[in-house]
C-alpha cells in the first residue's frame, strides 16, 4: 500500500473538506428551492473539484509506480504495464 506523504495528505484532506462544504451548500440550495441553474453550477464546481482530487491521487499512484522502478531497463515495461492498468481501471 502506498501512503501519501504528510503534505500531500494534508492537501488532499483540505481539498475534500472543501468539496464536502460545496455539497452541503448544494443541499441547502435545493432545500431553499433555489434556481436550478444555480444548483447545477454548484454541482459542476464540486464535481470538478472532486475530479481534480481524483486525478491528483491517481498521479500519486503513478508517481510511486515509476519511482519504485530502480532498473528502468528490466522493470520499466512492468511499471508501465501497471500504470496502464491503473489508468484503464479508474478512468
Amino acid at each position: 500500500m502506498n501512503a501519501l506523504n504528510v503534505d500531500t495528505q494534508t492537501s488532499m484532506l483540505n481539498r475534500l473538506a472543501r468539496v464536502e462544504g460545496q455539497l452541503r451548500g448544494i443541499q441547502k440550495l435545493i432545500n431553499e428551492e433555489a434556481d436550478c441553474e444555480k444548483v447545477i453550477q454548484q454541482m459542476s464546481a464540486s464535481r470538478k473539484a472532486l475530479d481534480k482530487a481524483f486525478h491528483e491521487m491517481l498521479a500519486c499512484i503513478i508517481e510511486k509506480e515509476v519511482l519504485q522502478t530502480n532498473d528502468v531497463a528490466s522493470h520499466g515495461t512492468e511499471a508501465l504495464s501497471r500504470v496502464k492498468h491503473l489508468l484503464s481501471k479508474y478512468s
